[in-house]
């Protein structure tokens, strides 16, 4: 059990020994100093939290103490001034993890300790000393910072600046699609490519000479801990093995079920019933709003290897708002999905090229309540996908055509992203990206004006398609319904149909994966 209160940790000596470590790493990266009480200056409280790590599979890794500020008594302009730092986004993790498939590189993994210590702080700021930690004869005295404390507002754009600087420092060039990616070459044919996620760095790359250089330089600037092979990032699970690279959220998944009551539900073969529509007053009367907004939230993240409950989560994103029992009863019938789903995971096959391809469909008139469409879209290199959407439209769209153009128009925007990732990977993408759309009628609404009656009232900005198929940066290519992977993305489909794109997507059990895998 994680103690809540000091008096309580107090009483372990495990939980002692790991306080007695975070003041020994404050120490050591210089990051306060004692000095009498300002008079004009206010001062800041801290207070200890801590956490038990546990490993993928459950058992403990350690007990971790932390300082942290009462940053909630800060105030803007006189505390701190800007905040924001980036975090990497999923679609840029499960990228790389994708490219490093294609290229059968290997990932790892180097954590560094107490990240937020290294921030160097621009503003004057002053904090308490810890409880159980008071120096004898300077009981009255507080702490002058110099580098960040966790929980301080300002705490992570210190950290991410320090970063930033020394990646400079060190020859790497930062994406300007991508705010935490950095790449790195030598000569013509050697990289390096790392992705940051606060104190989590993701690095890969073809020369094993640099990937060591790498690590022993960041050993020797920070704290580090060598994670060796990427095996767990941000909750997802990776094993790589001689074929592939599988993605997967299982421990996750467990979790779920547990805390919501759930772990020995009878399994359900698809998440939604094809007949049945969800919508705002179905007359089952209200459900309990805060369980329902935790299991979508929950199931929301579960989608970060899990496009094939996308649209059901997505879909039950939609009534956050007065849910009702029908929908907390659709709710739990996707757990009970997940219940007989748990350890799939997404697999990226080694070899493949790295052709960017992608896939939209929409669902014309899909919402009940306000007859809008559904867009949904993929892309990937000929295996996994890596990056997924499925999302109500703004306007609602007069015919089939103009709902998958506006589609083809949200495609659009993610592939010239894709794009420009990639082309800071090194992988520049000679031909226009082909986007695979099952409507005549909406490819030639993109390619001429023949059917100027039936688009001008549509909103100018989902035109720039038009600009972009014009440049060569993407290509719509007609693909029969039965092949479109995007259908998954945007209605409930039959058991058959919905197993047969969830294989298309890269989504299958551990247990089918070549070798033996262990989760």
């Amino acid at each position: 059990m994680e103690p809540e209160k000091f008096e309580e940790a107090v009483k372990d000596e495990s939980w002692m020994k790991a306080m007695k470590d975070e003041l020994n790493m404050i120490e050591k990266n210089d990051t306060w100093e004692l000095v009498d009480r300002p008079m004009d200056k206010p001062v800041i409280g801290v207070k200890w939290v801590f956490k038990t790590k546990l490993n993928l599979d459950g058992s403990v890794q350690k007990n971790k103490a932390r300082l942290v500020a009462k940053g909630y008594s800060q105030k803007p302009g006189v505390y701190y001034n800007e905040t924001f730092a980036p975090v990497a986004k999923l679609d840029t993790i499960r990228t790389l993890i994708a490219l490093a498939a294609q290229k059968s590189w290997q990932l790892y993994q180097l954590d560094v300790k107490s990240a937020f210590l290294n921030g160097v702080l621009e503003e004057e700021v002053y904090v308490d000393q810890p409880e159980g930690f008071l120096i004898k004869g300077s009981e009255s005295k507080v702490y002058k910072l110099h580098k960040a404390l966790y929980g301080l507002k300002q705490a992570p754009r210190a950290w991410y600046s320090e970063i930033d600087g020394y990646f400079a420092e060190c020859g790497f060039t930062k994406s300007q699609s991508e705010a935490t990616l950095y790449v790195k070459t030598r000569g013509e044919a050697s990289i390096l490519i790392l992705s940051i996620y606060v104190d989590d760095i993701v690095y890969t790359g073809n020369d094993q000479e640099m990937l060591e250089d790498f690590k022993k330089d960041m050993k020797e600037k920070y704290e580090m801990t060598d994670l060796g092979l990427l095996h767990h990032f941000l909750g997802m699970g990776v094993i790589q093995t001689p074929t592939s690279i599988f993605i997967h959220q299982k421990k996750y998944a467990t979790t779920l079920l547990n805390r919501f009551g759930l772990s020995e539900c009878k399994p359900v073969s698809i998440p939604l019933v094809t007949s049945e529509k969800l919508s705002k007053d179905d007359g089952s009367g209200l459900a309990s709003e805060e369980q329902y907004r935790r299991i979508v939230g929950s199931l929301l993240y579960l989608t970060a290897t899990r496009p094939d409950i996308m649209f059901a989560a997505s879909l039950l994103a939609r009534f956050m708002h007065c849910p009702t029992s029908k929908h907390l009863g659709t709710a739990k019938r996707i757990l009970r999905y997940v219940k007989g789903t748990l350890d799939y995971g997404l697999e990226y096959v080694k070899g493949k090229g790295a052709v960017l391809i992608g896939y939209f469909d929409s669902d014309w008139s899909g919402s009940v309540d306000d007859s809008k469409s559904t867009s949904g879209y993929a892309f990937s290199f000929g295996s996994g996908v890596f990056a997924w959407a499925s999302v109500k439209q703004n306007c609602v769209a007069l015919s089939i055509a103009e709902a998958e153009y506006i589609s083809a128009s949200e495609a659009t925007t993610q592939a010239i992203w894709l794009r420009f990732v990639l082309e800071d990977f090194g992988e520049l993408q000679t031909e226009a990206t082909p986007l695979h759309c099952d409507n005549i009628s909406a490819i030639s609404i993109t390619r001429n004006p023949v059917f100027h009656q039936k688009t001008k009232h549509i909103d100018r900005r989902y035109h720039f398609i038009k600009d972009a198929l014009q440049e060569g940066t993407v290509d719509l290519i007609y693909c029969p319904t039965n092949e479109q992977l995007a259908d998954i993305f945007t209605k409930a489909l039959a058991k058959d149909r919905f197993s047969y794109l969830r294989e298309k997507l890269g989504v299958k059990s551990a247990h089918n994966l070549k070798g033996s895998v262990e989760m």
